[in-house]
């Protein structure tokens, strides 16, 4: 695509975006996306945008993050590039109840929101761009309102070669191919925050399954990853069917897709009917026991109602996008394990927000600066005190209500609470105080409603802070998994042979609570790497090599070739373990040092990365080469990643 370039403009113009809201009205964007150099991170293209003025106005914006070149075209005859670095700004007599058509040709190297990987080495076919837009970031690729409050509808087109899939918000309608360069038409029918549109582009298989309510669920893999298929998206149709019916409410969009994506900034994203996440989350069925994509399937899943259907006006509503999909999260869960799992989880949440309101942490749940922890899981408690406050049928009744009233729209918390009010014919105002502005956490009105739970009640109950005969027995006994584990962390120091004999969960306890295990209990322990558990193999490993270095020879031999989670968590301890066991393919050491140096270059996951670095740094082998790729990681996009090189780099 060519790109003319018209002289740029200074212009100190400051527009304030609810002002804007109350002169203008965005309806429909149509853009054409296309890539120049990946290594450089180009993106270019047009975007139009149908828009409707509410009063009269001297000048509107468009958002746009430090863009290379930007232009307009209004209404096919006035053309401008005036542009201050953070907006376009189109200089017109906008009269009330007019409609125009605003054109805009742009080129940019974002520095975020879209992101380019694993593009250095263009013949390992692995490359990637995805987009991360929460926020008011996609305005640093695509021209537009950042201001989430103004819903538009959305329609990409993107051209990409033809060896790559390219996947993005609403149906695909069509799919042009020009040689190696395919065009793919995406249509959205229905409004959303710039915040919720997005694109993934990668080497990609696709199946399709059906909803009951015959939505298309899509979901990617890669074509490597066939036989994690199945376990990374189990239970993805139960959830879907459970969470409509649920609701009460039809899923809004014209289809559902996942895509996994290498190195995502979060675990997964709800772009509107496009849920990107981290490919942490593709697991084989071995996996599935100990970490699994169902939580986050869920969550992102319920935030196509809450979030992308309702959005909140600013993050003072927060919780109404976050702790809704905790809780709904919550209960398609439950729908799958039992009432056990979803009182276990609360009961999980609770202590996290005790732990916070101790440390003195704690705020308000309408604090547009609330921690994730009052987000996601006060809100989620908030909802389960309501609902049994209201009962069943009023709570569903005014979730239904309030999604239908505001469906495309911007809410408030008093949207929802006001709602329930009229349904439940309940004052609220004494619940709205003491949940949801209050800064502190009601851990024992919390504890009470889990009482409700048997299961919590005996977990409860059971203890051995205080080491009696009686211990031994709960280890033998039908307590609950979670009961036994609360008896093994406080009795490590008492295990007898008795408690291997038990469930996967309470044997993967036993091998991270021993990091010395007795000679009484080697036998029993040395069972653990049978274990179809990657946590369990991982620390049963360590335990052994670490107890009994004359068979470290055997433990090695007998988890040679294990790799483990998609961060190779076992592979990687093994390979530092034979690195430094004396006696152990002395003549191999070279080829495994090789490989676990390897593991910290750029062509892997920053899961990888990171441990390899970790181990490195533990066995004192991170020389030069190590160093380097320490220093490539502190400039990598994901901050957290990024936070831990630069730390690990201080440490000399």
């Amino acid at each position: 695509m060519k790109l003319k370039l018209l002289p740029f403009f200074l212009c100190i113009v400051s527009i304030v975006a609810s002002q804007q809201m109350d002169y203008v009205d965005f309806k429909t964007a149509k853009a054409d996306i296309a890539f120049g150099n990946l290594l450089e991170k180009e993106v270019l293209g047009t975007v139009s945008y149908e828009f409707e003025i509410i009063k009269d106005i001297d000048s509107i914006y468009i958002d746009a993050k430090a863009f290379e070149a930007i232009y307009y075209v209004l209404d096919g005859q006035f053309i401008d590039s005036l542009y201050n670095g953070k907006q376009l700004i189109v200089k017109h007599p906008f009269r009330a109840n007019s409609r125009h058509m605003l054109n805009i040709v742009w080129k940019t190297s974002p520095k975020k929101a879209m992101y380019f990987v694993d593009w250095e080495d263009p013949s390992a076919g692995s490359g990637q761009v995805w987009t991360q837009g929460q926020g008011k970031y996609t305005s640093n690729w695509l021209p537009g309102i950042d201001d989430m409050n103004d819903k538009i509808e959305f329609d990409l087109s993107v051209t990409f070669h033809k060896d790559y899939e390219v996947i993005a918000n609403g149906k695909l309608v069509k799919k042009n191919n020009k040689g190696d360069i395919v065009r793919w038409d995406y249509d959205m029918q229905k409004p959303m925050s710039s915040y919720l549109v997005a694109l993934a582009i990668g080497k990609y298989n696709k199946r399709t399954e059906y909803s009951k309510s015959g939505i298309p669920l899509e979901m990617y893999y890669y074509p490597e990853d066939s036989l994690k298929f199945e376990p990374t998206y189990r239970y993805t149709k139960q959830m879907f069917d459970f969470l409509e019916a649920e609701i009460g409410v039809p899923y809004p969009w014209q289809n559902y897709k996942q895509v996994p994506v290498k190195d995502f900034l979060y675990a997964g994203m709800e772009n509107t009917s496009t849920t990107i996440f981290s490919d942490a989350f593709v697991v084989d069925s071995i996996a599935f026991v100990d970490k699994n994509y169902v939580n986050v399937n869920a969550h992102e899943l319920a935030h196509q109602w809450f979030g992308d259907l309702v959005t909140e006006t600013s993050g003072t509503h927060h919780w109404l996008q976050e702790g809704f999909a905790t809780y709904y999260a919550l209960l398609a869960e439950r729908d799958i394990f039992g009432d056990d799992y979803y009182y276990w989880r609360l009961y999980e949440y609770a202590l996290e927000l005790l732990e916070q309101d101790k440390a003195g942490l704690s705020t308000s749940l309408l604090d547009p600066k609330s921690s994730s922890i009052t987000f996601y899981k006060k809100g989620a408690w908030v909802l389960h005190i309501l609902r049994e406050k209201v009962g069943d049928k009023a709570f569903k009744t005014a979730v239904k209500n309030y999604l239908d009233k505001n469906r495309f729209k911007n809410v408030e918390t008093a949207h929802f609470i006001n709602e329930v009010e009229r349904v439940s014919g309940q004052d609220l105002e004494a619940f709205v105080e003491a949940w949801l502005k209050t800064k502190g956490f009601y851990y024992d009105d919390a504890l009470e409603s889990l009482r409700k739970s048997l299961f919590i009640q005996e977990y409860l109950m059971v203890d051995c802070e205080v080491y009696t005969s009686k211990c031994q027995e709960y280890l033998s006994s039908g307590v609950s998994d979670e009961a036994k584990i609360k008896i093994i962390s406080q009795m490590s120091n008492h295990l007898e042979k008795e408690a291997f004999k038990n469930a996967l969960k309470v044997r993967q306890a036993i091998a991270g609570t021993l990091s010395k295990v007795p000679e009484a209990l080697k036998k029993e322990y040395e069972t653990l790497l049978d274990d179809k558990s990657y946590l369990t193999i991982e620390a049963a490993l360590f335990g052994l090599w670490n107890s009994f270095p004359g068979e470290r020879n055997k433990y090695l031999e007998k988890t040679r070739g294990i790799q483990g989670f998609n961060d190779k968590n076992i592979r990687i301890l093994w390979l530092t373990l034979t690195l430094v066991s004396d006696g152990f393919e002395p003549e191999n050491n070279a080829m495994y040092f090789k490989e676990l140096l390897d593991y910290t270059s750029p062509k892997y996951g920053f899961e990888i990365r990171q441990s390899a670095f970790r181990y490195l740094k533990w066995i004192h082998a991170c020389g030069e080469p190590c160093q380097e790729n320490l220093q490539q990681a502190t400039k990598h996009h994901n901050w957290q990643f990024s936070k831990f090189a630069k730390e690990m780099l201080k440490v000399k």
